[in-house]
């Protein structure tokens, strides 16, 4: 059966268009259902819907299936994931509008649908013959999203009773479940069998627990004081977008003091800031929101305070401080930022958040405030009966809303993750605050793994090219096992080299639209924490078929050069191959190996061939404005048994560090080269936007306050300011310099390049036209897509088809970037956990640089252990009014002392326990020694002469 159907669409240019699509309708859409005698399955494992399904319901005390509206999917997710819900009906027009509205809540549905025990079915209702509907003259979106859901409910019904069981004790009815009180009265009207979720979970026998976990639904928005502005609706936002008198961007609350945030726009270089309760108006981390830019007039500056957000409001002396300080900075025009106001909210981000409750609420009360982990994210006031046991405890809580008379927003409990401070519980937390896929492989992506044992057969051989021969090695850091990369090089008979990158050939095991593959896509890159790894692909390619192993015949994709002594490339050439690596080691042993000269073997003849053309390749980079940064990183020895650390230190590089970098970015500028000249429009590419100026304001005057002009012109002049700012009485300057220039760059994207101009393709930190991923398959997926579309370019693989489509590479660069974001920030949260363990029962004194000075801190980076933390100058009452803070010249003065931004201080450095919750890094000056804020310090050796290096 044919039906037309019309759609609205909205071209990218905002003109609107009538699209007729053809509509086929059937009437042989099984209803999902083992108890019906008429539709027919042609597979046993369809079978979803229970013929026995039962009920603990007091409401329903009947055999029923639950058909669930769109508005319980997208605010209820936190109870129907509770195994309590099972045979579950879900319409196409439901789950489409959810993916539509939210594709966090769309993505959690779908993973309950996976669950086979849990007997979700979705039902594909707008192509049955007797469940689809056409929609009427001046229907909304709304309303006949929800007479398509009547229907469907009814059409269940009719057809259950009909075709079901003939007992009448086991027939199956059809409970309809909304929170939509207008759609609820109609399915009344209609016979159908119609609860809120509310009314259902409430009479769920034996589930009393889940009531708390039931997002609000309704607030009085009368109670109480009102102190933010109304939203406006959307259609007032939608006018003001087009008239320009709104902009619309992402809202990102500051980490620092939170009472301040900016909202980035599309397309603008700077972001504009907005400062205050009534300004931020309700917005939360990642929000799209509307706002209104305000008069020059009415522009602030950013706070000199490191604020913490507080249980209750501030306290009177605390908001004198604060108000003191923006009338000081208002009258310094040259403080003052672009800023702007919230003036409505396009669309929530909100995510569940974990956390713990607040230490200072009545544990035997119903309200209580919940802390995020996310410093970004502000309290929320839950209610539950069970504070007593979950202050102890790590919980996830959802937002459910935030109305104008609350100063915070108003959420609910999900559940608890395990007890405050204990180590599986707190990597719990980091995996989840940062999206992490760490469950186990599917059955599914394992049955797409290779078969063992694998062998090579003759046709393998036959379509690669025969390198075993050669002295191929690796070089990675200490217990790598998922081993991506291998370099070789020798002499030409011309005299000039040959220099190979081999890479391992993921792409010969994971084929497109396989089950391995979708999920490799989904995780997008292996997470690295520091007493784990999670893969993003299964360890038995990740660690065994795919690593390049020592003595070990495995499959590559090869990057080979013929580069003359100068490092000039002569040609290139890309084909898969076939290695037996000769040697893996490690950074340091390859160092040992190059500079020990008695070696004069074959393996470590070809790393000083390496080393020396890769010092010549990085002279070249750097003569063309590559900038050469500094980080910290730090690196644990974890104990064997218990897995907590025992030991932790700065990374140390060595010259074989920068050689294994130079050749795998000599690959990526060659292999996107390569795809870009065969794939113009679907390139999959790595772009590092040029910093905005204004961007580089915190660098600069840190600089300026050194004595050091810096000339951020482009990186060619950035990089030699930074080489020519030396410090001869502390060279760590110099390094505290570049930590800061790191951190005033843009951050790096995959994008896909028929989306942007070939000019936009620049690499700003390498200086690079063109640049790519192409050496890391095993652990990101952009790599494996590059490796794709090389293949077709290079003639290993016949077909482009898949790899050609620039609407979706761009859906999975957007996606890739994402996931990358989150696997670093895990990284980090995982540094940090570790660096708290470490510290827990120790106190010590160490050197440390002051990296920013505010009103009331001290930003100090350690650079032993690679760490920051913040030094309170005004926490303690006898200090307050010691203190004069020059914003102009970055200084602190406490009397004749002077600190100033990267001076060399003594702090000690402990864990401060704050509640039996929680526990912090704490630092605290030691020197230089100032009365009322200085503490002794713990080492005796550390005298007074020793602190004459430190400015005073």
């Amino acid at each position: 059966m044919l039906k037309s159907k019309v759609f609205v669409k909205k071209t990218r240019r905002g003109k609107v268009v009538k699209v007729v699509r053809e509509h086929y309708l059937r009437d042989d859409i099984w209803c999902g259902s083992k108890a019906c005698t008429q539709c027919e399955s042609t597979n046993a494992d369809t079978e979803v819907l229970s013929d026995l399904p039962g009920s603990v319901s007091s409401l329903c005390d009947f055999n029923h299936y639950v058909v669930l509206d769109t508005n319980a999917v997208l605010h209820q997710m936190d109870v129907l994931e509770d195994p309590v819900f099972q045979n579950v009906i879900l319409l196409q027009t439901v789950l489409q509008e959810v993916k539509h509205q939210s594709y966090t809540a769309y993505k959690r549905i779908r993973e309950l649908i996976s669950v086979k025990e849990r007997n979700f079915y979705v039902f594909c209702n707008e192509h049955h013959r007797d469940t689809f509907v056409e929609r009427r003259k001046s229907e909304s979106p709304n309303d006949y999203n929800d007479r398509m859901i009547r229907v469907a409910s009814k059409w269940y019904n009719k057809h259950l009773k009909e075709f079901g069981k003939d007992d009448q004790d086991e027939r199956i009815s059809i409970v309809l479940l909304t929170n939509d009180i207008k759609n609820k009265e109609r399915a009344m009207e209609e016979g159908i069998e119609v609860y809120t979720v509310h009314e259902y979970v409430k009479s769920l026998r034996g589930y009393e627990h889940l009531v708390e976990k039931l997002a609000r639904a309704t607030f009085k928005s009368s109670d109480g004081k009102v102190l933010f502005p109304e939203h406006l609706p959307l259609s007032a936002i939608q006018t003001g977008l087009r008239t320009k008198k709104f902009l619309q961007g992402t809202f990102f609350a500051s980490r620092e003091n939170y009472l301040e945030g900016t909202v980035r726009i599309p397309g603008r270089e700077k972001e504009i800031f907005v400062q205050g309760l009534v300004s931020l108006n309700r917005a939360v981390q990642d929000d799209i929101v509307a706002v209104e830019l305000l008069p020059e007039s009415q522009w602030a500056a950013p706070s000199s305070l490191v604020l913490e957000e507080k249980d209750e409001e501030l306290a009177e002396g605390e908001q004198e401080q604060i108000v003191q300080e923006q009338l000081e900075k208002t009258k310094k025009k040259q403080l003052r930022k672009e800023s702007c106001r919230v003036v409505g909210i396009i669309k929530r981000n909100w995510r569940p958040y974990c956390g713990m409750l607040s230490p200072n609420g009545n544990a035997k009360g119903l309200k209580h405030m919940f802390i995020a982990a996310d410093r970004q994210i502000p309290r929320i006031m839950i209610e539950s009966r069970q504070g007593e046991l979950l202050r102890t405890k790590k919980i996830i809580v959802s937002i459910d809303a935030w109305p104008r008379n609350s100063r915070y927003p108003i959420g609910h409990y999900v559940r608890d993750l395990g007890d405050c401070g204990d180590k599986e519980t707190e990597n719990q937390v980091l995996l989840l605050e940062h999206d992490i896929h760490h469950q186990p492989f599917s059955q599914q992506v394992l049955d797409d793994l290779p078969k063992m044992p694998w062998v090579i057969t003759e046709q393998d051989l036959a379509e690669r090219r025969d390198l075993r021969e050669l002295n191929i090695c690796s070089v990675d850091p200490p217990g790598c096992t998922d081993i991506d990369d291998a370099l070789h090089c020798r002499v030409l008979e011309n005299g000039n080299f040959e220099c190979g990158v081999h890479i391992a050939d993921v792409t010969h095991f994971i084929k497109p639209n396989t089950h391995i593959d979708e999920e490799a896509q989904s995780r997008g890159t292996t997470v690295y924490l520091v007493d784990q790894r999670i893969d993003m692909i299964p360890e038995l390619l990740s660690s065994n078929l795919c690593s390049l192993h020592e003595k070990v015949e495995r499959f590559a994709f090869s990057c080979v050069w013929e580069l003359t002594p100068n490092a000039d490339i002569v040609k290139v050439e890309f084909f898969k191959s076939i290695i037996a690596s000769k040697a893996a080691m490690t950074y340091a042993e390859a160092q040992m190996m190059i500079d020990d000269t008695n070696r004069q073997d074959d393996v470590p003849t070809s790393l000083r061939q390496l080393n020396t053309l890769a010092k010549k390749l990085r002279q070249k980079r750097l003569d063309a404005g590559a900038l050469t940064l500094a980080s910290t990183e730090i690196r644990f020895n974890i104990d064997s048994e218990t897995h907590d650390p025992i030991d932790l230190q700065s990374k140390q590089l060595r010259e074989t560090n920068s050689m294994v970098e130079e050749f795998m970015l000599l690959a990526n500028v060659s292999v996107a080269k390569k795809i870009y000249e065969h794939f113009p429009e679907h390139a999959v590419l790595r772009k590092h936007p040029v910093p905005n100026p204004s961007m580089f304001e915190t660098l600069t005057k840190s600089a300026t306050s050194l004595g050091v002009e810096l000339d951020i012109t482009n990186g060619k002049s950035l990089q030699a300011s930074l080489d020519g700012a030396v410090f001869p009485d502390d060279p760590y300057k110099n390094v505290m310099l570049r930590i800061l220039t790191t951190r005033c760059m843009t951050t790096a994207l995959y994008f896909c390049s028929g989306t942007d101009k070939f000019d936009n393709f620049f690499h700003f930190g390498l200086a690079a036209p063109i640049y790519t991923h192409f050496t890391s398959p095993i652990r990101r997926y952009p790599d494996v897509m590059v490796h794709r579309l090389l293949g077709v370019a290079c003639g290993a693989y016949n077909s482009s088809a898949a790899f050609v489509d620039q609407e979706a590479a761009e859906k999975v660069t957007t996606h890739m970037n994402y996931r990358h974001k989150m696997a670093q920030h895990a990284g980090r949260a995982s540094v940090n956990l570790h660096t708290q363990i470490f510290f827990k029962n120790r106190v010590c004194d160490e050197e440390g640089y002051v990296m920013f000075v505010r009103k009331n801190a001290l930003q100090v980076l350690i650079p032993k252990y690679g760490l920051e933390g913040t030094v309170y100058l005004s926490k303690k009452k006898e200090s307050e009014g010691l203190f004069k803070f020059d914003e102009e010249a970055l200084t602190q003065s406490f009397g004749d002392t002077t600190i100033h931004v990267f001076d060399k201080v003594i702090v000690q450095m402990s864990i401060e326990k704050k509640t039996i919750q929680s526990s912090e890094m704490q630092l605290k000056l030691v020197r230089p020694k100032i009365p009322g804020l200085s503490v002794e310090p713990v080492d005796s050796k550390l005298d007074e002469p020793d602190s004459k290096r430190l400015k005073k």
